[in-house]
């Protein structure tokens, strides 16, 4: 991992690229435009596109007038993923990741990162008066954040979005993390509770649709449920108390039943205990496996992304934010 405390720039942008050849490009000359304190540097991380997305994202490291570092995943590993590769080549003071799509406007980045920087924030979340996803996305949105404040030590209300502003101490204890399910926002939780939110627009999506089906948001919210909390096995416990419980008081009425000389039915009653009693086990057997499956992949060395080219950003073009500064300095001075 790059060494962040020496703080060569000012602000990082990490942004995971998948199917975003139409709009990386337009977002790469936005951002290119900001004049943040300490300069700028953007991470793209080309997550195994399947779209000429490379060869954009190539073209712009070459030609951009800021510095650009080109990460390419050998395969497509997801965003969470891509996005900790993102974070070990961030050589900024502070790191701020966001989606390609555009719906993230460049211009809140400024805001973002002098609310974290002036106010000595850790992490500093992004929510959205309105946002611009389809009904069963935002659905599912509400969901995970709902499930976050359960399992996760975070402050309750607080939204979790993509487009999140991070302090180099954070993304140095974040990327200490190795195993094959990253949740940036589950590792975060555990490292401070120096958060805070701000309010941002939402812009509705420049090109094509949303790369998150709804098995992608399933998968997201197990990493969420089974890498960062045991709430789940928890829960499994109770389901099974409780089944234990009513089986009890079953026995006790057929007892009372067989006793009292009448003959009941039997088979319904049965059949429905032995069906709700099966369902429960497996429903504990499931998370059980969910859990041992995870950390026999982890415990083989499943990884966590695979990079198979990393094009450092060009020592010209990393020269001309410093030099911009110490001009103005002279300048004011």
């Amino acid at each position: 991992m790059t060494e962040l405390m020496g703080r060569p720039v000012g602000l990082s942008i990490v942004v995971p690229v998948y199917r975003g050849a139409t709009t990386v490009g337009a977002l790469v000359e936005a951002l290119s435009a900001l004049r943040p304190a300490g300069g700028i540097e953007i991470v793209l991380v080309n997550d195994g596109s399947p779209d000429n997305s490379g060869e954009v994202c190539r073209k712009l490291q070459r030609t951009a007038t800021v510095p650009i570092t080109y990460i390419e995943h050998a395969r497509n590993f997801g965003e969470h993923n891509a996005v900790m590769s993102g974070l070990r080549h961030a050589r900024g003071a502070y790191v701020i990741t966001m989606d390609d799509d555009l719906q993230n406007p460049p211009e809140e980045v400024i805001r973002l990162y002098d609310h974290a920087r002036l106010g000595g924030w850790d992490v500093v979340y992004t929510r959205y008066a309105k946002k611009e996803h389809e009904g069963w996305r935002n659905l599912g949105s509400r969901f995970a954040n709902g499930v976050a404040d359960l399992l996760l030590d975070k402050p309750k209300g607080l939204y979790l979005s993509s487009f999140r502003c991070m302090s180099a101490l954070a993304v140095r204890e974040v990327t200490k993390y190795s195993g094959p399910y990253p949740y940036v926002d589950g590792l975060l939780m555990q490292v401070t509770q120096r958060l805070d939110s701000i309010e941002v627009k939402h812009l509705p999506r420049a090109e094509g649709r949303s790369n998150y089906t709804l098995k992608r948001l399933v998968l997201l919210w197990l990493n969420l449920a089974t890498n960062f909390s045991v709430l789940p096995l928890r829960m499994a416990i109770l389901a099974g108390a409780a089944m234990g419980l009513l089986g009890l008081l079953a026995a006790a009425i057929v007892i009372f039943e067989g006793l009292s000389g009448e003959t009941p039915s039997g088979w319904a009653s049965m059949m429905t205990v032995v069906l709700l009693v099966s369902g429960v086990q497996f429903l504990i057997l499931g998370v059980l496996g969910e859990y041992v499956g995870r950390a026999f992949l982890s415990a083989n060395g499943k990884p966590q992304g695979v990079v198979r080219e990393v094009l450092p950003a060009a020592a010209t073009a990393e020269a001309e934010a410093p030099a911009a500064d110490a001009n103005r300095v002279r300048a004011v001075s």
